[in-house]
């Protein structure tokens, strides 16, 4: 690009443009995960759609690959070179608490949704941090706190504003535009940018949550137990266990300090007293360091999994797991156990309930049959990122048996994004469907630096 084109660029955007050496650049390409960076040509901070037009038109005119990056989370593939936008600028919010409906622009973060819904006795069906930004979190799937309760969030989109690679602004709803919402729910940014979304709530006020803390070490039987428990639970108990190796600190609560605990989480929509029921079992796993279950408002759901909202360095990668069988958890165990190669955090997540329901309106959020969702994140704070992302890989190959497949929102970086293993996030009818239209709404892939699906011709 020549200086004048970006100085065009500049006089049509309300917000920065920014190249390499630029005050403001190295912070404005810092996503959440501090494992890995863009490093564009050129970064876009978009204030309103118009800007994301201008930055799109730009990089088609130059054939320039574009990367997009909302509140930073969900980091697939770097740029190296190429066009950036940042939408965290875009934070407007709007609820209807007579549609029960919600619009968000495309940096908005949960912690804006909840309390503003809270107060009409409503919530959106975020995950476990308020911290994570609405729009990518939802093209991805959305795996809500409240799945088995209410489903995906990506089925409760109503309608997205987008800009496509031919520069356009398109206003996109399952009757005006069906193939193309169907493409962008589950195909994340293979098919734009999405500038403004909105989205059906859902009448919740309360839940009973909280979560049970064990030992690793003097409950070696807990994940078979939890296992057997979720086969037993009605649609209204969300639920997931997570294995983490707490560092002997002092900021660490000291009946987990320098332990492996169990964290199994808690998110029950009926009645308390229910939920107390429905939880017994548990208790009866073995000994517990800690238990924090409680009568909550919504607004509190962030309490139930404590996800820090510190950017961090990690590797990752997950898996649906058609079930959770002994051998599978002996596989899992042997990885991640007292041995483990390196310290990694493991969650499973109960799926089933309302997350096997088909869409009133079909998109590409697959593998529905799915009983569990298991994700494992390796921190790297002074390992070496090269043996975190071979232990993940020796670990997910052992599991391959027993997999059905990915979910986007909690794949890694660089191998771990790869087109073969993004390919895995669909079913084989999906994934050519999703092609045939990449190749309609993106021919050139100008939207590449991403769980990249590839123009096809969908046979």
């Amino acid at each position: 690009m020549e200086r004048n084109d970006l100085e065009t660029l500049a006089a049509r955007c309300e917000g920065p443009v920014l190249v390499p050496g630029q005050e403001g650049f190295d912070e404005e390409r810092t996503g959440f995960n501090l494992a890995v960076r863009h490093r564009p040509e050129v970064i876009v901070g978009a204030a309103r759609a118009e800007d994301v037009v201008a930055a799109v038109a730009l990089a088609a005119a130059h054939d320039l690959p574009v990367a997009v990056q909302g509140t930073g989370h969900g980091f697939s593939v770097p740029a190296e070179g190429g066009l950036l936008v940042t939408t965290r600028r875009m934070t407007a919010v709007r609820v209807d608490p007579r549609a029960r409906t919600a619009y968000v622009a495309a940096g908005a973060r949960f912690a804006q949704v909840i309390p503003e819904a809270a107060r009409h006795g409503l919530a959106p069906l975020n995950g476990s941090a308020p911290h994570v930004g609405v729009v990518s979190y939802t093209l991805g799937g959305g795996l809500a706190l409240l799945g088995r309760s209410h489903g995906w969030a990506a089925d409760r989109v109503l309608a997205m504003d987008v800009v496509t690679a031919d520069g356009r602004l398109r206003h996109v709803t399952p009757d005006a535009e069906p193939d193309l919402y169907r493409a962008l729910l589950g195909g994340r940014d293979n098919f734009g940018v999405v500038t403004g979304m909105e989205f059906g709530l859902v009448p919740v006020a309360r839940l009973y949550g909280g979560g049970l803390f064990y030992d690793a070490e003097r409950t070696p039987g807990l994940l078979e137990a939890y296992a057997r428990w979720t086969a037993t639970v009605p649609d209204e108990m969300n639920s997931s266990a997570a294995l983490i190796p707490f560092p002997d600190d002092p900021q660490v609560p000291e009946p987990m300090r320098g332990r492996r605990v169990w964290h199994v989480r808690i998110a029950f929509t009926g009645p308390a007293e229910a939920g107390e029921r429905v939880v017994e079992p548990l208790r009866q796993a073995g000994p517990r360091l800690l238990e924090n279950l409680r009568d909550m408002p919504y607004e509190r759901s962030a309490d139930i999994h404590d996800d820090p909202p510190v950017p961090m360095p990690w590797a990752a990668d997950d898996a649906f797991l058609a079930d959770l069988d002994g051998d599978t958890a002996r596989t899992l165990l042997e990885h991640t156990g007292p041995g483990a190669a390196l310290p990694a955090v493991v969650e499973l997540r109960h799926l089933g309930g309302a997350l096997t329901r088909r869409p009133a309106h079909p998109n590409a959020v697959g593998h529905r049959d799915a009983r569990f969702m298991l994700a494992v994140l390796v921190p790297l704070t002074g390992g070496s990122a090269a043996d975190a992302h071979a232990f993940l890989r020796r670990l997910f190959e052992e599991l391959e048996p027993r997999s059905v497949g990915r979910f986007l929102n909690f794949m890694g970086h660089g191998d771990a994004a790869d087109r073969e293993r993004t390919r895995t996030a669909y079913t084989a009818d999906d994934h050519r469907r999703l092609t045939a239209l990449k190749a309609v709404y993106d021919p050139r892939n100008t939207f590449r630096l991403n769980y990249n699906i590839p123009p096809g011709s969908g046979r």
